[in-house]
């Protein structure tokens, strides 16, 4: 079995560990474009040209499924990849996880780029989910940039950003940028608000990890044999993982395998 994943950078890395957990035994091809990134400010055109030249790049490998594991791409881009690639590679797209958020109740707060923040798609899904309970769309400039570069100071200073504008009486965060999930614990930290019960936080990995084995038939075993064979694409290129990557719990578990050239 083999698992290929796309974004722009290393917020790829949350949903290839999510299928490395399920799948341990699945070869993962993992291709990003640091040419090219952010996609957050490109335009609608210009993101599809570059997902589908990463997307391109990944689908070489001969992959059963391919992850998109971007919301931006997902946004923009996932109709053109689909009509070009399925049926033969099945391409699952990433959605920011509003619908389960709201099922607890709210307040909701979703952390997502600038870009995504206020967007046409955002609010149709909020509308289509979350029209029951108190929503805060919190915009996040830089944020991406900071986990991309490890730059701990950055990742503090824009996450400490973030917060300010949450309210204090959120009871879920949605994590609307696959960035974030690599820093999920220092987001809970910022907006945990003393004497009162735990915020949730809402990524996308796991459900798109799973989503992937459902569509190519295949069931989670999570005590199979390791895989070794991990293969990492930046802009086409045939690459180990950036030492960014290494900075996280994800790219060190995914670090374990050995880079396939």
């Amino acid at each position: 079995m083999k698992i290929a994943l796309m974004d722009s950078g290393i917020g790829l890395l949350a949903a290839a560990a999510a299928v490395r957990r399920l799948r341990p035994d699945a070869d993962l091809v993992l291709s990003s474009d640091p040419d090219g990134m952010p996609w957050g400010p490109r335009t609608p055109q210009d993101v599809t040209a570059r997902a589908l030249a990463v997307a391109r790049a990944a689908a070489a490998h001969r992959p059963d499924a391919l992850i998109v594991a971007c919301n931006t791409a997902s946004v923009h881009a996932l109709p053109t990849l689909r009509a070009e690639l399925e049926p033969t590679l099945p391409v699952v797209g990433t959605v920011p996880a509003i619908k389960p958020a709201a099922a607890g109740g709210g307040p909701v707060a979703i952390w997502a780029t600038p870009a995504t923040t206020g967007s046409p798609y955002q609010r149709g899904l909020i509308g289509d989910f979350a029209r029951s309970v108190a929503v805060t769309e919190v915009p996040c400039p830089g944020l991406a940039d900071a986990v991309q570069n490890a730059d701990e100071a950055a990742i503090d200073r824009t996450v400490a950003a973030a917060a300010a504008l949450t309210p204090p009486d959120v009871r879920a965060v949605v994590l609307g940028c696959t960035h974030y999930e690599l820093v999920a614990e220092r987001i809970r930290a910022a907006v945990q608000q003393p004497g009162l019960p735990p915020v949730t936080l809402h990524g996308s990995a796991g459900a798109v990890a799973a989503q992937a084995l459902r569509r190519i038939g295949a069931a989670p075993a999570p005590s199979a044999e390791p895989a070794t064979s991990l293969t990492v694409l930046l802009s086409g290129r045939a690459a180990e993982l950036p030492d960014a990557a290494l900075a996280y719990a994800e790219g060190l578990l995914l670090g374990a395998a050995s880079p396939a050239r």
